[in-house]
């Protein structure tokens, strides 16, 4: 057993450094310091899906046979697409070590998993939702994964990321209300402004219909007293 778990440390070893190298596109990966056979992940949703926006984190567990036998896959985080907490059933997962390929790395599954995740293909421990529900757990996200300790301990930098990002929403949102309730105090001041012209048109068609009265009772008593004098 020391022998196999030895093999499996040297060789994911050898993936950590490849990793670094060659980081693979919106994925991050980092072993536990205490465990290298646990690894945690972080998916950064991709541009124009509806995982855009999230950062999705999740666990690798390596058994001792590695690599000629394959990892489990967890999800951790809430996101439409996957479980949370349960195995996923995948071709570079334990689910199905048949179609496991021992030449296959760290990077590897990574890039397969990305791949999966933005498919629409079900599997074992997939679930179906819309890409509005996705949207919204995208959001969700950011403030879910700063509550998981294991996740700020191994990417503390995405951890900054992420806490900017969600200073710059609550500045969008004060900002909005700021806008909001300009919009609203605007429409207050010209619905008084209407109300006011509205009071003043009516109390100047009064007072143009009382001079109008006025007038015609001059003119009808001029000409009376013209028709008498006659």
């Amino acid at each position: 057993m020391n022998r196999k778990t030895n093999s499996a440390t040297a060789i994911l070893k050898q993936d950590y450094l490849r990793l670094k190298k060659d980081p693979v596109p919106y994925v991050l990966a980092e072993p536990v310091p205490t465990n290298i056979l646990e690894w945690h992940y972080v998916v950064k949703g991709p541009e124009k899906t509806p995982y855009e926006g999230g950062f999705y984190h999740g666990k690798l567990i390596f058994p001792v046979e590695y690599p000629f036998q394959p990892p489990s896959i967890y999800m951790n985080t809430p996101n439409g697409r996957f479980k949370v907490n349960k195995k996923l059933c995948l071709s570079i997962s334990d689910f199905h070590p048949d179609t496991w390929n021992p030449a296959w790395n760290v990077s590897t599954i990574l890039i397969g998993l990305l791949s999966f995740m933005i498919e629409q293909s079900p599997t074992w421990g997939s679930i179906i939702t819309t890409d509005h529900e996705k949207k919204l757990l995208a959001v969700q996200s950011l403030e879910y994964n700063l509550m998981d300790k294991m996740f700020c301990e191994l990417f503390p930098d995405t951890v900054e990321v992420i806490k900017a990002e969600l200073k710059h929403r609550k500045e969008l949102e004060k900002q909005g209300r700021h806008l909001s309730m300009t919009s609203e105090v605007s429409y207050l001041i010209q619905d008084q402004l209407q109300r006011e012209q509205s009071t003043l048109h009516r109390v100047l068609t009064n007072v143009f219909v009382i001079v109008g009265f006025v007038v015609f009772a001059f003119v009808v008593k001029y000409v009376l007293r013209g028709i008498t004098m006659e």
